[in-house]
């Protein structure tokens, strides 16, 4: 199949749901041939200006007029960069990285563009953007979402990425688009819903208080989400002040989800189906099947991607993974093309759990630390919000075990006391907590994951 196949199918499966609610944007909605229209509106756009097979970069998050002008750019066989982020200085980072020949953004709601020719001197393009554009192929550059040090740019092969939602059943469900438009998963919620032929609904505020108030207002049947933004609705106890009633399914990933998290949400949504989601911007997202809502082991679907667990780490290998780093090597890569996620995992006949990172695993006088089993042990008492373990360097032992909690008591020194005491009875010596550190609120990145 041709990219003129995969692209004009998925696009006329749009057109199908004619007069169908497509986007709910700032309480706007948009039916299918709304899109559709808009969509070949940009075309004729980037058409008369010549903006086919360039590098592009589009500052913007989600809009009725950005999906559209994305999936325009897509058809004109561009190398797509979102950029959501405001952050001047991070936006020339990525422009360094890889130098766009065009960057857009709208002057107003009503979807007109702002084009910013560049004009690069003397800069040969990547071999991997020369391959994409030999072949007549878009492709999209995702950034990896690390809190420190320089971001990896990853290129993608739109064409495999789109061809993986053709022909997808059709479910007449409202979707919130809560994951950023420069996300891996963002961006399959979004291929994932259109092609259901369902609604989709950009959130005006992405705090827990504006996408609570969405799932109430918009009858939210489906909500993607990280573990850190489910804790934080629940610490706001927004479900108390809004109706959560409509939520069919809850999928979560991104980040690692603790035990004793799932079964608190479990109970304050006792109906609401819970499905772990995984995947890498590297690799992409897979399908997946939880082992139940209760529980935190999940398995990959024959078919998705393949995997395999060397030294308990979970290795990754699909027809939906990046073809290279525009700005790294690809030592994460084996020759034969499996992807080192980093994550480690326990397995349990067909399905997996994770339970840490490679990088997170604390060294205490030689004995390798897990930090995950020391949070879900502190987790257990019912006194603790939310709980986060890291290692500190110690000139003795290599490291020690430091937590850092939340909790609602007044009373720290009672608490300290309980969670000693809570892990000396669960857990090995150096296992247990040598400081404990109380904070206020979780620390989260944009994209509401956690992180030391």
């Amino acid at each position: 199949m041709t990219l003129d196949s995969h692209f004009n199918k998925f696009i006329d499966d749009l057109n199908l749901n004619t007069q169908k609610t497509a986007i709910v944007d700032n309480s706007i909605s948009y039916s299918y041939e709304e899109l559709y229209k808009k969509i070949n509106f940009y075309i004729i756009q980037l058409k008369s200006k010549n903006i086919q097979k360039k590098i592009v970069y589009l500052l913007s998050d989600y809009s009725f007029n950005s999906i559209s002008l994305f999936f325009a750019l897509t058809h004109c066989r561009n190398i797509i960069v979102p950029v959501v982020s405001e952050n001047v200085n991070e936006q020339n980072q990525r422009m360094d990285i890889l130098s766009p020949d065009y960057i857009l953004s709208f002057l107003n709601s009503f979807g007109e563009i702002s084009y910013t020719e560049r004009k690069a001197k003397n800069i040969k393009r990547h071999l991997l953007i020369e391959e994409l554009f030999q072949k007549d192929n878009p492709g999209i550059v995702l950034f990896s979402s690390g809190t420190t040090g320089k971001p990896k740019a990853m290129i993608h092969d739109l064409n495999s990425l789109l061809k993986n939602f053709l022909g997808k059943r059709k479910k007449g469900l409202n979707f919130i688009l809560m994951l950023l438009f420069d996300h891996i998963g963002g961006l399959n919620t979004l291929f994932n819903c259109l092609s259901m032929g369902s609604t989709v609904i950009v959130p005006g505020q992405k705090t827990p208080e504006g996408i609570s108030s969405q799932i109430d207002k918009y009858k939210i049947n489906v909500l993607p989400s990280s573990p850190t933004f489910l804790n934080l609705i629940l610490i706001g106890k927004f479900y108390e002040k809004y109706s959560f009633d409509s939520l069919k399914l809850i999928t979560y990933g991104t980040e690692r989800m603790s035990q004793s998290l799932l079964n608190r949400l479990k109970d304050i949504f006792p109906r609401v189906k819970f499905l772990q989601t995984f995947g890498t911007s590297e690799t992409g997202i897979a399908s997946t099947t939880s082992e139940s809502s209760s529980s935190t082991f999940f398995k990959i679907d024959k078919g998705s991607q393949e995997y395999k667990i060397i030294n308990n780490e979970l290795w990754l290998r699909s027809n939906t993974q990046i073809k290279g780093y525009i700005n790294s090597s690809n030592e994460s890569f084996t020759e034969d093309g499996w992807f080192k996620t980093g994550d480690l995992v326990e397995k349990k006949g067909d399905f997996l759990k994770i339970i840490g990172r490679k990088t997170e695993v604390i060294n205490v006088g030689g004995e390798k630390v897990i930090a995950s089993e020391i949070e879900n042990t502190i987790l257990e008492l019912k006194e603790i919000i939310d709980c986060t373990v890291k290692g500190q360097s110690n000139p003795i032992t290599g490291q020690y075990v430091v937590a850092e909690v939340i909790t609602n008591y007044n009373d720290k020194k009672k608490i300290k006391l309980l969670i000693k005491s809570h892990c000396k009875n669960k857990l090995e010596s150096y296992k247990i907590p040598v400081k404990i550190k109380f904070i206020e609120t979780l620390k989260h990145t944009q994209r509401f994951k956690k992180y030391n």
